[in-house]
């Protein structure tokens, strides 16, 4: 698949269409959208809709697409007017659309903002730290692992990054009073390639995170919004933010099969179940029908 440039004033944004445009069966494009993951990694789940022309981009700075703002920094509401700037070029009216971790918080502030762009948003776990009764001390946590990745360097941060997304309930007195993790337990290097310039784990995605979603913008929007977790990931940070998101928009979160990742194909190296994922997915999007 060839990939595609959307000039923008201040990006160049790289998207994939997975089939024709028109679409060949009358529904919207399914467009997906993860942060900090680009569209590589939706590869295995746009491959297991073949009825459907899915999309699929890099955000701006990320993947194939170039940045020209002259910022690092990975900031939702920016993402959302690249992705309104993408469904426009798209001319394929509102799409569908399934959103995955800061993926999904950029969606819903692509709502908030466009709410004639989107019929259906399916956000997966969006990281909204602002939403959970233990806020300070999620962002306590957060902060923690981008410690240790300034002190350390990225298999120290990102060792730190898994106890903490991997913890389950509330960010307790235990979980603060652990030894840092050791990288090596995890596979990761012990070595410090002085690299600072991760988007997982530097600060450069700390408005991801930091977002606090718009839910009277959300719940005056016609999208039909629906929150999804994971079942082997409801009781992690991610998990929870996600049931909490679905609270506040008086809903309850659609359960989806495996963890954060479900979805991802062996070949990401934290592969889920992406075929039972879009079993649910279809299911969920059909709903709206």
């Amino acid at each position: 698949m060839n990939v595609r440039i959307l000039r923008t004033p201040d990006a160049d944004l790289a998207y994939h269409v997975h089939g024709p445009l028109p679409t060949a069966d009358g529904r919207p494009p399914l467009v997906m959208i993860g942060q900090p993951m680009d569209s590589s990694g939706f590869r295995t789940l746009a491959s297991l809709f073949p009825e459907r022309t899915v999309v699929t981009y890099d955000p701006r700075g990320l993947g194939e697409s170039v940045r020209r703002d002259g910022r690092v920094d990975h900031d939702p509401v920016t993402q959302a007017a690249d992705v309104h700037a993408l469904v426009e070029a798209l001319g394929a009216g509102p799409v569908e659309m399934f959103a995955s971790s800061g993926g999904a918080v950029t969606a819903l502030a692509l709502v908030a903002a466009y709410p004639d762009d989107v019929t259906t948003l399916v956000a997966h776990e969006p990281p909204l730290f602002s939403v959970l009764p233990d806020a300070p001390a999620a962002e306590r946590a957060s902060a923690a692992v981008g410690k240790a990745y300034q002190e350390r360097g990225w298999g120290a941060g990102m060792a730190a990054f898994v106890a903490m997304t991997s913890w389950q309930g509330e960010f307790t007195d235990a979980y603060f009073a652990q030894p840092a993790p050791d990288p090596a337990a995890f596979g990761m290097p012990t070595e410090d390639d002085g690299s600072r310039d991760d988007p997982l784990l530097s600060d450069r995605s700390a408005a991801v995170s930091g977002h606090r979603p718009d839910v009277a913008a959300l719940t005056a929007a016609p999208t039909r919004i629906v929150i999804a977790v994971g079942e082997e990931s409801r009781d992690t940070l991610t998990g929870r933010t996600a049931v909490a998101t679905a609270e506040l928009l008086g809903h309850r979160a659609a359960v989806f099969p495996s963890h954060h990742g479900g979805f991802l194909g062996p070949e990401s190296g934290y592969a889920g179940q992406p075929e039972a994922f879009a079993r649910r997915l279809r299911e969920v999007l059909a709903d709206a029908d």
